[in-house]
């Protein structure tokens, strides 16, 4: 059976120094590894582009932010879908009929960020009956505020991403796993 990878938010506005320090300098070119995989064998290829609505935020629709990466939009997706809230669930078209409607069960996860719009989509996808490969290494995480002070950084949002995932609503793995 085909497994469908869902490649989300892969956009230029990621890069702005606003979201802070990131961890896996390399989640990019896993991407591209798994993107190239997934042609090799025809099996189908989702992206997801996230279209802010928060006023200054540099993913809104008309902001150089809001583009993909050159990686991703080479891409000639089975599916692209609109998003503005972390699931890539709650976007335009409707991911989970189309995956339905495809007989896709199995489904591959990378992208931008790690422990939001990620992992609400690994989470979804479990609940809702898929079999779900998490791509840690192909995702990418940024440090953030802790509750009460100080900072949570990139590698513990992933760690704890990994953790909360793995074996409840996804297998966790490496790119280099994902490509066996």
């Amino acid at each position: 059976m085909a497994r469908a990878l869902v490649v989300v938010d892969v956009q230029r506005g990621f890069d702005d120094p606003s979201w802070g320090r990131r961890d896996e300098v390399d989640a990019e070119a896993n991407i591209a590894r798994l993107i190239g995989a997934w042609q090799d064998r025809g099996d189908p290829i989702v992206v997801v582009r996230h279209d802010s609505v928060q006023d200054g935020s540099p993913l809104r629709p008309g902001q150089p932010g809001n583009d993909l990466v050159d990686a991703v939009a080479a891409v000639e997706p089975a599916l692209l879908v609109i998003k503005s809230v972390n699931s890539c669930f709650y976007g335009e078209p409707d991911l989970h009929a189309w995956l339905q409607g495809a007989g896709l069960g199995e489904l591959a996860i990378c992208g931008i960020t790690t422990s939001h719009c990620c992992e609400t989509t690994a989470r979804m996808a479990g609940n809702l009956g898929y079999d779900v490969r998490f791509v840690l290494d192909a995702t990418v995480s940024f440090d953030r505020p802790a509750v009460g002070g100080g900072v949570v950084t990139a590698e513990e949002m992933r760690r704890a991403t990994a953790a909360a995932l793995d074996g409840e609503f996804a297998e966790v793995a490496t790119t280099a796993e994902a490509l066996r």
